[in-house]
């Protein structure tokens, strides 16, 4: 009896899955809008850095300023001062580092490595020195239905700065990125897009993780991407492609979520996966086809 109640239960939410009646009225509340607004935000977000990331191999760098922007969390609760500000500051210092140090693929990796245990040993320092495990999991899982005014603001600045940082540099970052030699050589400055990128990359990451969590962060800013670089080599395509797939997981993930009152992620995680499946699998049968 007492296992098969929570079963129960729980067949009792999955089951409030397709309640689309209780999804539209969710939808018509104000802080479900707001929530719904900045998913779509950092599926967006997420779209246009996510080609870059991939083909830059970058993928342990969006996890590594993701759980080090918690720690610059931590570190703001310590101190008083505002999360976010914390965790900006946080993800873009580190991110800096990683840009700066870490500019070859082959040195990258150890860097991240090195940097993200000292980080992680502080941020466990931070929380135990707050006293509130509790919010360091919080941290970690996101917040999505309590994004509020201020955490909106903030995520639609970011996105404006990211966007318009991403159109100034994205042809020679390309180009970088794709033929670091050759771009050398052109008298591209390899260095400084490489921090510059990882600097918006890290505003991208610290918003995800107020909003959705560390853990989540690489379901919007990795998969969508690399599934649409299972489709098409054509960057533009990609991006295309990468954008959106990102907003049918995060806001296809958040309205799936509503009515049985699972957690976001779940939808969010698993719709990704099924994306980059799809397109891994359709991706191969092209490849068989041209053989």
């Amino acid at each position: 009896m007492t296992v098969g109640a929570p079963l129960a239960a729980a067949q009792i939410e999955i089951s409030k899955l397709w309640d689309f009646g209780e999804t539209g009225s969710l939808l018509e509340r104000d802080f479900v809008q707001q929530s719904l607004i900045a998913v779509a935000l950092l599926g967006l977000l997420g779209g246009i850095l996510g080609p870059l990331i991939v083909a830059r191999q970058m993928s342990f760098a969006v996890h590594g300023v993701s759980e080090l922007s918690v720690t610059g969390a931590a570190a703001a609760l310590l101190l008083g001062i505002s999360i976010n500000v914390g965790g900006v500051i946080g993800a873009v210092v580190v991110a800096a580092v990683f840009g700066f140090m870490g500019d070859r693929a082959r040195e990258r990796d150890s860097v991240i490595g090195v940097v993200m245990a000292f980080g992680l040993g502080l941020g466990v320092l931070f929380l135990s020195l707050y006293g509130s495990a509790r919010t360091g999991f919080a941290m970690l899982t996101g917040q999505v239905v309590s994004v509020g005014t201020g955490g909106l603001t903030a995520v639609a600045t970011t996105t404006v700065v990211v966007a318009l940082g991403m159109a100034v540099i994205y042809r020679p970052l390309l180009f970088a990125s794709l033929d670091p030699r050759v771009a050398g050589a052109h008298g591209v400055r390899i260095r400084a897009l490489s921090v510059v990128f990882a600097v918006l990359m890290g505003l991208a990451c610290a918003q995800g993780v107020q909003i959705i969590g560390a853990l989540l962060v690489m379901s919007l800013m990795i998969t969508p991407a690399a599934a649409a670089a299972r489709l098409t080599a054509n960057p533009t395509t990609v991006l295309v492609l990468s954008v959106v797939f990102a907003e049918v997981a995060a806001v296809g993930g958040l309205i799936l979520s509503l009515a049985p009152g699972l957690p976001v992620s779940v939808f969010v995680t698993t719709i990704s996966f099924v994306i980059y499946v799809v397109c891994r699998v359709v991706g191969r049968r092209r490849q068989f086809a041209t053989r």
